[in-house]
């Protein structure tokens, strides 16, 4: 394998090598990796803007990367290599590079294979010097790449560096390595931690603009939450079941954008990511996502509006909701519970094939008992949920092709930018998928908005038919025993099958 496409390789998978526990990136006893002629060690790699201030304090407006007690351990062959009266005994090289500079570290002679480590040859043509790491000045910045040197003293085992700061100065997606040329200090290790800050906080770059989106997320939900409920209040005696479902999503919503709030608020003022609430965060959006898709498929199979229960579909229901919320969850746990780089790249599409997969499963299913539910709606000349159904339809179909063009554009921009250099914009990448959740919500309260008139809707007995499993063998390949009802629709005193009957037959004279 080529050593360049080799190097870009690492560079991709680097932060999956690294420990991190926030934007504060910490390392324990971690071992440099053999990459070409040298040892490396991912430090990590965040979008950071450039400095507003240079002046300290709190909220200074600086951003910066910092390495604090920094320490390397290496061999005791290595250390017992040299006396103790020598003066340099190893150079381990930090690196701080933007990943338009990429191309400015290491360098290639006669047109051979690239390295990172300056060898004779390469001294003689670029006047580098040997055993230590090829840097060229930057066209932009002749100061940059950043290349800091630690040395080992004698025939010590360990070595510190000195507390450093790096400012930035300029807009970039920045790369830090740890980096060792000579060969005897394979098997060297370190431990220590550093500081990555933005101008306005320890949020990475690309997770910056998402604390504001989530501010007017909650915004959002709280003004839906407040024309939901004072319609859901004033006609509380003629709320549906599937009205209670809504209200049930739509809190889980609410509940779920304050978590994101509070965990990148928390993030952002410590730099620290705690496991216990980025997972509850995590979790709650998972539940809100599956019983967001369970209530569109319920609603699809016209459940409490065509048919009282599911019947021997509620336990493949059950089940095909149990199977996306593991996915969801292992998906989101994986992508975000101690996740700090803003690397993601390729390396996610694969994560997400499973939710993908199980997402284009329940569309085929919706629009398939879609499709049956307005065919028997048709057939019964029930005008007024004909008309509330194929509305229902119209908003699925454009949150479908909505969704597919978006899942096109995000594989584009991802394949299109493995090194995360448009990194300032990946946000709405993760902002689309919430609004256009919400976008959808909105549709159905408004189509099923508590009114005096909820009843109509309804199931009742003059509609009811009975259901095969057709559609749910065609789908699943398999048949359930049993008539296990997902929830029975309760009806006051036959109240409902009158006035729906009264419906009925003033739809018919108007047809």
């Amino acid at each position: 394998m080529d050593l360049e496409y080799r190097i870009s390789i690492f560079l991709l998978l680097s932060t999956a090598l690294t420990t991190t526990n926030a934007s504060i990136h910490i390392y324990k006893t971690q071992l440099f990796n053999e990459v070409g002629n040298a040892y490396l060690l991912p430090g990590g790699s965040e979008g950071l803007a450039a400095s507003l201030s240079s002046e300290k304090s709190i909220s200074d407006g600086r951003s910066f990367i910092r390495f604090e007690n920094i320490t390397f351990l290496r061999t005791q062959a290595a250390a017992d290599g040299h006396s103790d009266e020598e003066h340099s005994t190893g150079l381990i090289q930090a690196v701080i590079f933007e990943a338009a500079d990429r191309n400015n570290i290491g360098g290639s002679a006669y047109g051979g294979q690239r390295s990172i480590c300056c060898t004779p040859d390469l001294a003689k043509l670029e006047g580098c010097k040997q055993g230590e790491v090829i840097r060229i000045p930057s066209a932009t910045d002749s100061n940059w790449p950043i290349v800091l040197n630690i040395h080992f003293g004698g025939n010590y085992l360990s070595t510190s560096m000195d507390k450093t700061e790096v400012p930035i100065t300029n807009t970039g997606m920045y790369n830090l390595f740890f980096i060792a040329c000579d060969p005897k200090l394979k098997g060297t290790t370190m431990s220590g931690k550093t500081v990555w800050k933005n101008p306005d906080g320890y949020l990475p770059g690309r997770m910056a603009p998402l604390l504001k989106f989530y501010v007017y997320m909650t915004i959002a939900y709280l003004l839906l939450s407040a024309i939901w409920f004072s319609q859901y209040v004033r006609f509380w005696k003629d709320i549906l079941l599937l009205q209670h479902c809504i209200t049930a999503v739509i809190g889980l919503g609410l509940f779920e954008m304050i978590l994101w709030y509070l965990d990148y608020s928390n993030f952002n003022s410590s730099g620290m990511r705690p496991v216990v609430l980025t997972s509850w965060v995590v979790t709650v959006g998972a539940i809100r996502k599956t019983l967001a898709r369970l209530l569109i498929l319920s609603v699809s199979m016209g459940y409490g509006v065509v048919r009282p229960t599911l019947g021997g579909l509620t336990s493949k229901v059950l089940l095909l909701g149990a199977t996306y919320f593991l996915a969801s969850e292992l998906l989101d746990i994986t992508e975000y519970v101690g996740t700090i780089n803003d690397v993601s790249g390729r390396a996610r599409l694969f994560l997400v094939l499973p939710d993908a997969f199980l997402d284009a499963f329940l569309i085929l299913w919706i629009f398939t008992s879609l499709s049956k539910t307005l065919e028997q709606l048709q057939v019964k000349r029930t005008s007024a949920k004909l008309d509330l159904y194929r509305k229902f339809s119209n908003a699925l179909a454009v949150a479908v092709i909505a969704s597919v063009g978006w899942i096109t554009f995000e594989v584009y921009f991802k394949a299109t930018d493995p090194f995360n250099e448009r990194w300032q914009s990946a946000w709405i990448i993760t902002a689309f998928w919430d609004i256009l959740s919400f976008a959808l919500l909105c549709v159905i309260c408004y189509l099923w908005a508590p009114s005096q008139s909820s009843q109509r809707y309804a199931y009742s007995g003059d509609v009811a038919e009975e259901f095969d499993d057709e559609e749910a063998q065609s789908l699943t390949k398999g048949q359930s025993n049993g008539d296990v009802s997902l929830v029975k629709q309760e009806r006051n005193n036959g109240n409902v099958d009158v006035s729906d009957h009264e419906d009925g037959g003033e739809e018919d004279k108007r047809e």
